[in-house]
């Protein structure tokens, strides 16, 4: 069984250690479980990458991600909104703004 360390790739710090699940909530969060199904969630992540031979799964946080997953999940299922584009346009104006 392979457990997974889980690293902010930001600052290299653990966040989680002997995680077996990775996954994506309805809601875009990301959620790891160790063995007893015990585990926590990131609002706002995306994984980055995830190496079987050092055991390590390195994910990136920012409020961003989450919007941009759900478009790319709405994009795939034809569900996708103006208004969600649109949201999602402003937020990158702000952040452009704050460059």
């Amino acid at each position: 069984m392979c457990e997974f360390k889980i690293i902010n790739e930001s600052d290299g710090s653990q966040i989680a250690e002997d995680i077996l699940i990775l996954s994506y909530t309805d809601d875009n969060e990301l959620i790891f479980k160790d063995v007893l199904g015990m585990g926590a969630q990131l609002d706002s992540a995306l994984i980055l990458d995830v190496n079987t031979l050092n055991q390590k799964c390195v994910v990136l946080q920012h409020p961003i991600i989450k919007n941009f997953i759900s478009i790319i999940r709405n994009i795939n299922t034809n569900n996708l909104k103006k208004s969600e584009i649109e949201n999602f346009q402003n937020k990158l104006e702000l952040l452009k703004s704050t460059l």
